[in-house]
């Protein structure tokens, strides 16, 4: 009897269609939700991709998976709800989203409760009415290079880790076990099943500091591993993340979709060829688009990818390339009243760390021992978000600002990855428009960490490094921002509730209520 491995996961719902993706230990089968497909293969594992149609607006209705025939979800004895699909209802002016980054497996206790195990079970235990309508996973599912000591043990059995990479994984056989590890908790298993889910990767998901600049792709290029290292880690980003973030429409569109499902036979080669493209765009090259769009009735979320479309080649940086830039400013275009846009790197950092990050950024250019040694902080010291790379930094805001001033409700960045959780508000006119930053949902950051993080708010420090930033010719920001909640220390999930053109963010840390932040 084929066994399911992983999921079912409930990623893409909206108000007419639904899909539903599965990993199972052979070619089957696989029936959920009244439709069926067969498995597709990818070096020797096996996927499927459940596309439902046709469904009932504003519908609630359990469903099971059968692996050719036979029933293998919900669980047998399980003590949670049975798994859903929630079509959207239009017209609905309400919409809440969970949203976090940083999630290591559980089976580390010293980080402290893991945040979505702890939303999961809250969850459980509320009315339907009550449960989010979209989960969005902002990076860092998996630790590519910072494995669990189970791991290290499995990956010792398999090769010798005296070897580089080490205990860090080195292909796509060993992708597959950490998004097993870190999807396989019961009550996360259920939260997936159950609310549709997206997902953008971020550099740990790769290796840290992931295309953080030419002079680290230079780096990992030099090495023996990393060719293998970063197609096993896009095919299963591409495979485990990126086609639940598409809906019916866009999967009928995708050639490598469509090649993958009608091919008959293991698909590696042609993944591993899709992932040689998709990296070759920092060295200049046309790739692929990972950033996509989802529409919840008022609420448009816009997820930008941050790490694998930045340009990095001859001197230039940008966050996304240019093509995929004028997408993303296109897609800001629309009939909603809250704009969403999803990013896994904090767009507002803490006002002083950004004008610093600004800083070495110029200081990298410079030729000599001043760009070698920027260079060498840049990486230690993780530069590396949105105002180190500056134009796109200042293309953003415009966006945003354009969308601010034309009679929308709210708008609001979501991010994660720096380890602590916060709401900054810009100062801008027309509608609100607010930073949320939720990270992490299950890991750690060092003492001293926490008193920088405060410190990059002080008033004193941030106009030191705003002085710094004129001295070395970067221009003053576009924008001026505020923080208005935390900065908060320890595990959690934010949600976000629209109920018209009201819109409230709540930090939730495991076992606590949340104090609501009005951000309209």
């Amino acid at each position: 009897m084929t066994e399911l491995l992983l999921g079912p996961l409930l990623r893409h719902v909206n108000a007419d269609s639904a899909t539903i993706w599965v990993e199972t230990d052979g070619p089957c089968e696989v029936a959920a939700g009244g439709a069926a497909t067969r498995t597709f293969e990818v070096a020797g594992h096996h996927y499927a991709l459940v596309v439902l149609t046709g469904l009932e607006p504003g519908r609630s209705t359990p469903y099971e998976v059968r692996l050719d025939g036979e029933l293998v979800w919900p669980e047998p004895d399980s003590a949670l709800p049975p798994s859903r699909i929630r079509t959207l209802r239009p017209g609905d002016p309400r919409f809440r989203l969970v949203f976090g980054s940083c999630r290591k497996p559980r089976e580390q206790d010293a980080l402290g409760p893991d945040a979505l195990a702890a939303y999961a079970h809250r969850m459980a235990g509320l009315d339907e009415a009550e449960w989010p309508e979209s989960l969005l996973l902002l990076g860092d599912q998996v630790y590519a290079d910072e494995t669990t000591d189970a791991t290290r043990e499995w990956l010792a059995k398999r090769r010798d880790t005296s070897e580089p990479p080490g205990n860090e994984v080195a292909d796509f056989e060993e992708y597959c076990h950490l998004y097993f590890e870190a999807w396989c908790d019961p009550a996360v298993r259920w939260l997936l099943s159950t609310v549709p889910t997206s997902m953008i990767f971020d550099d740990h998901d790769v290796r840290d500091d992931w295309n953080t600049s030419q002079a680290w792709r230079d780096e990992m290029a030099a090495t023996s591993w990393w060719p293998e290292r970063i197609r096993g880690a896009l095919v299963s980003y591409w495979v485990y993340q990126h086609l639940g973030n598409l809906g019916p429409d866009e999967l009928a569109e995708d050639d490598v979709y469509q090649r993958v499902i009608k091919s008959g036979e293991d698909n590696a080669e042609l993944l591993r060829e899709f992932a040689d493209r998709a990296d070759a765009e920092a060295d200049g090259a046309k790739g692929t688009r990972w950033s996509y769009r989802r529409d919840f009735g008022p609420v448009r979320l816009l997820v930008v990818d941050s790490r694998a479309g930045r340009i990095l080649a001859g001197g230039a940086r940008s966050m996304v390339g240019e093509d995929e830039f004028r997408w993303i400013e296109e897609q800001a275009d629309g009939d909603f009243e809250h704009l969403l846009i999803g990013t896994s790197l904090p767009w507002l950092l803490p006002t002083a760390l950004s004008a610093a990050q600004s800083v070495n950024e110029r200081l990298c250019a410079r030729p000599g021992l001043v760009g070698r040694v920027s260079e060498w902080f840049r990486q230690l010291a993780d530069l590396e978000h949105w105002p180190a790379f500056r134009e796109s930094f200042d293309r953003l805001a415009r966006l945003v600002a354009g969308v601010a001033d034309r009679g929308v409700a709210s708008v609001n960045v979501l991010s994660g990855d720096v380890h602590h959780a916060y709401v900054a508000r810009a100062d801008l006119p027309g509608a609100p428009v607010h930073q949320l930053t939720c990270s992490p949902v299950h890991n750690t950051v060092p003492w001293y960490m926490n008193r920088l993080f405060r410190a990059g708010w002080a008033r004193g420090l941030t106009r030191l490094s705003e002085g710094l930033a004129r001295r070395v010719g970067v221009p003053p920001a576009p924008l001026t921002w505020n923080c208005v909640s935390g900065p908060h220390f320890g595990n959690a999930v934010m949600t976000l509730d629209v109920d018209g053109r009201e819109a409230t963010a709540t930090l939730l840390q495991p076992g606590e209520d949340g104090k609501p932040v009005r951000l309209t």
